[in-house]
């Protein structure tokens, strides 16, 4: 265990000392003795730009017209602000170059992704301040496409506590098969599609868990639920004696002074216990509001 910890400070030490170094696009083949880059692919940050430019614009419009509401709105603006740096330190900092050496940091992006970055933003309620971010005319457009009655029932279905957790649990056991996993280690693609449905079902889950419509009871539920399941994952991890993954395994000695076993094991346990200890606190805090509303 000292020796986990030990590596998994090293690997924090080593993204935040070349924090300061800019590197090209994703690479696959970079050199595992260089520092990890920044990832300026396209694909990645002109989406992360838009959503900030559209959420700005419409929330500055909005200012303008909020009155008593601005303490609400300002409030929402910084869960936004605080979800859309974490989700860029993700996926563009060196962290995620870190994460195509070391299995720990691989897995500690995904838990800044569906565990930090996902929460905030769906607390800040975003869609419909971006909507005003848009022209007259593209607002008019989409928000007559977000009434209609398909969209309408398939949102309601994809955010339904129920079908969101499932859709979560789906996506972290499906994605971590090893043939999977490998895949999306050797091919940029499959990359970008493993971190798509992971942020995409995390952003499901928390709209289902934090919607005012959902029973308090049934999202209590579904997070323990899902405390479980994505504990019992991070346990298999933990105390695997040999590596899942091929693309990790062919390293040898994995950076920050771990074995391949030793990184995986990490690994579990930042899923095991941060991710479990976030879901079975968001419990416990809707227990508690149930039970203050019982007594009242």
């Amino acid at each position: 265990m000292r020796r986990l910890t030990a590596g998994f400070a090293r690997c924090l030490a080593l993204c935040l000392a070349t924090w300061s170094f800019p590197g090209l696009a994703h690479d696959t083949g970079i050199a595992h003795d260089e520092p990890p880059g920044w990832t300026l692919d396209p694909w990645i940050t002109v989406p992360l730009l838009l959503t900030l430019v559209l959420f700005g614009v419409g929330a500055s419009r909005l200012s303008r017209r909020s009155g008593r509401g601005s303490a609400a709105l300002a409030r929402r603006v910084r869960f936004f602000v605080v979800g859309w740096l974490l989700l860029t330190v993700a996926l563009v900092s060196p962290l995620h170059q870190a994460g195509e050496r070391s299995f720990g940091a691989h897995m500690f992006e995904h838990e800044v992704i569906m565990l930090a970055a996902a929460p905030l933003l769906i607390l800040a309620e975003p869609l419909a301040i971006m909507l005003w971010g848009l022209p007259v005319r593209y607002r008019h457009v989409f928000g007559a496409w977000s009434r209609a009655a398909p969209v309408r029932r398939s949102w309601r279905f994809l955010v339904e506590p129920v079908t969101a957790t499932l859709l979560q649990a789906a996506a972290l056991w499906v994605w971590h098969a090893p043939a999977l996993f490998d895949l999306a280690l050797a091919h940029e693609g499959w990359h970008a599609a493993q971190h798509l449905s992971f942020l995409v079902s995390a952003l499901l889950f928390w709209t289902a868990m934090l919607s005012r419509r959902t029973n308090p009871a049934l999202a209590a539920l579904c997070l323990v639920v899902t405390s479980i399941v994505s504990g019992a994952l991070g346990a298999l991890m933990a105390f695997a004696t040999s590596p899942w993954y091929e693309g990790y395994e062919r390293l040898g000695l994995a950076p920050f002074g771990m074995t391949p076993a030793e990184d995986q094991q990490l690994a579990g346990l930042l899923m095991w216990v941060p991710g479990g200890l976030v879901h079975a606190g968001a419990a416990l805090l809707v227990v508690r509001q149930v039970l203050r509303s019982a007594h009242v």
